[in-house]
């Protein structure tokens, strides 16, 4: 069986959907599916359509309904499409074109128009710990890791701010890894640098392989988004067994519980500060963090992805 996962993230891309792209062609190939990823579907033979981005691959899902009106369409909805107010006429075509949607946690579920609710299934997020981790900040501090690329969505520098108004005697030390867009954003990270006293520092973008060390080295990770989908980074943290500190927004709740211990508001970088400052002199917290994690890697396991595939392919009598 021929199978398409279409994203509009380019080859050699590290953003979230690239990553779930890659990760879904390995999984379906382990179902057995021929499987190619694309920017676009142009015509090749296709008997599953998986279009990551219900917006940008649009007119992918378009042109596979006419061309193969009998032909299957999952659908995937990211951070983008359902979050948005109203949620776009392309996203509502998309959907209602799909022969099944995929959400990345069940807090999206209430997202997705209620007319298609009934074809809506999770499939959860997978990840694995590098083999090795990688630490820079000296052995005495809190190393504090935060990934993502600087866009207004995500809030960068809420943490930078947080970190500024820690005491002067504070040990922690976080390092953000993520491509800036423009010079605007390369500016305004150099200059929350400077403001943290270079105790909030921007690395810009990494290779993935060294992202993943860092992030199993360190002794902490932040999530500062105002809308997620489902943040592959947060998965990730988990199957690394870190704690997590993150904003409440729903695809942190999806991933986390609803009941989180570390969460704080979105935009907020005074609470940000207060449960750095409780990290760090509070091991009992920071363990229960540590344990929430690890109690969630059952979830994040690739086995548990593969299978919910299976499940939803079977449905598709695919």
């Amino acid at each position: 069986m021929n199978a398409i996962v279409v994203t509009p993230a380019p080859a050699g891309a590290r953003n979230g959907n690239r990553i779930t792209a890659l990760r879904w062609t390995l999984r379906l190939r382990e179902l057995g599916l021929r499987v190619r990823i694309r920017e676009r579907w142009e015509g090749e033979p296709c008997d599953l359509l998986v279009a990551l981005h219900a917006v940008r691959s649009h007119p992918s899902i378009c042109r596979h309904t006419e061309q193969l009106p009998s032909g299957r369409r999952i659908v995937a909805l990211t951070g983008t499409d359902i979050y948005a107010d109203p949620i776009s006429i392309e996203a509502r075509e998309s959907i209602d074109l799909a022969s099944a949607v995929v959400v990345l946690q069940p807090e999206a579920i209430r997202r997705v128009p209620e007319a298609a609710r009934a074809k809506a299934r999770v499939i959860r997020q997978s990840a694995t710990r590098p083999p090795t981790k990688l630490r820079i900040a000296p052995p005495d501090a809190l190393e504090v890791v935060a990934l993502g690329h600087l866009r207004e969505v995500k809030d960068p520098l809420v943490a930078a701010e947080a970190v500024a108004a820690l005491p002067t005697s504070s040990g922690v030390r976080m390092f953000h890894l993520g491509a800036a867009p423009d010079e605007t954003w390369r500016a305004r990270a150099i200059a929350a640098a400077s403001r943290s006293n270079e105790r909030w520092r921007w690395l810009g973008d990494r290779p993935r392989a060294e992202a993943m060390r860092l992030l199993a080295g360190a002794d902490l990770f932040v999530l500062t988004s105002v809308t997620e989908g489902g943040a592959n980074v947060v998965t990730e943290a988990i199957a690394c067994g870190v704690p997590i500190l993150s904003t409440k927004n729903d695809g942190a709740v999806g991933i986390l519980g609803p009941d989180h211990p570390g969460y704080f508001p979105v935009g907020d970088a005074l609470a940000l500060s207060r449960l750095l400052q409780r990290c760090e002199a509070d091991a009992a917290f920071l363990q229960e963090l540590r344990l929430r994690s690890v109690a969630l890697q059952p979830l994040v396991d690739p086995t548990t992805e593969r299978l919910a595939w299976a499940e939803l392919l079977a449905e598709l009598s695919l």
